[in-house]
């Protein structure tokens, strides 16, 4: 586990908006946003280097919004 202050800034905030996805798709009844929240908030646990975590957690929000306005 890497506990720099990026990591632990990058788990916080992708945990955050995965917790915010979920909640979102419990109210909109869709069922993609369940699976992008809980890839965003486990995710952060098997990632060691500092800029795959920050990327992957982009493109994880990235292809979250895209779905959603589909």
């Amino acid at each position: 586990m890497n506990f720099s202050i990026s990591a632990l800034t990058a788990g916080f905030i992708y945990g955050v908006m995965g917790v915010w996805l979920i909640r979102y798709a419990k109210r909109e009844a869709h069922i993609p946003s369940v699976v992008f929240g809980v890839a965003l908030l486990v995710y952060p646990y098997f990632i060691e280097n500092i800029y795959l975590l920050w990327g992957i957690g982009a493109v994880i929000l990235v292809l979250a919004y895209k779905m959603a306005k589909a």
